[in-house]
């Protein structure tokens, strides 16, 4: 891990793992959650393991010894029940809580984030929208007016903020979060495509968009020459 003047970059601190939870299972968590809830929308009642291992795109050996960390092992001959699972789930990642989070940056990617209606049902509130472009102040989007950078301690401490999201051009990335960080908040969502250096007690997770799609057009070149091969296997 590169430290940056007694910061860290990249990996977040994961307090579960001082539990005995991998932090590879916490990653997945949130994907049980949502398969469990799409069972929930559907009145299944309980589920196998490998029914719901097939939901969560896992296998279900996995996906067992995942949920036994929660002290989860199911009922032989029953399986989970599907809206207890799913309660003991969001209690572990801190979902039975409101989470006022804070977005910094209201362009096109910002003002997305800001319209995007899944946050509320899966406890998270958008506290506030901030930008450093003055003109844009008061602007709104949806029902949240933009406020002011310079307003970003009053609201974290008016809001009790804990997490903040960056979708700010690269360049003005790490000074939004280290404005971030000497407002109180501890966790910190990075759209921006920087590396970004925080103190040891701040958790940061980057969404890197354009590495995905790179990743993606990687399998797509795979499957082209795979395709070709057969095509040229059969002439």
């Amino acid at each position: 891990m590169t430290s940056v003047g007694g910061r860290r970059s990249g990996r977040a601190r994961d307090e579960r793992a001082e539990r005995g939870i991998p932090e590879a299972t916490v990653a997945r968590l949130p994907v049980y959650l949502r398969a469990l809830t799409a069972l929930s929308d559907l009145d299944v009642a309980t589920a196998s393991s490998e029914d719901l291992a097939v939901s969560a795109g896992v296998n279900s050996a996995k996906l067992r010894k995942d949920l036994s960390y929660l002290g989860t092992y199911g009922t032989r001959g029953v399986g989970y029940d599907v809206n207890y699972l799913r309660y003991q789930i969001a209690r572990e990642i801190g979902l039975t809580q409101d989470w006022p989070v804070v977005i910094v940056g209201i362009g096109n990617l910002g003002h997305a984030l800001a319209n995007y209606s899944g946050f509320a049902s899966r406890g998270f509130r958008v506290a506030a929208l901030l930008d450093s472009d003055r003109a844009r102040v008061g602007e709104k989007v949806g029902e949240l007016p933009i406020s002011s950078l310079d307003d970003l301690e009053e609201i974290v401490r008016a809001s009790s903020v804990s997490i903040g999201v960056i979708a700010t051009p690269a360049a003005a990335a790490q000074d939004v979060c280290d404005q971030l960080v000497a407002a109180g908040v501890s966790s910190i969502l990075n759209f921006a495509p920087a590396l970004l250096a925080v103190p040891d007690h701040v958790d940061i997770r980057k969404v890197d968009l354009s590495i995905e799609l790179q990743i993606l057009a990687y399998h797509e070149q795979r499957k082209a020459a795979g395709l070709a091969e057969i095509k040229a296997d059969a002439g």
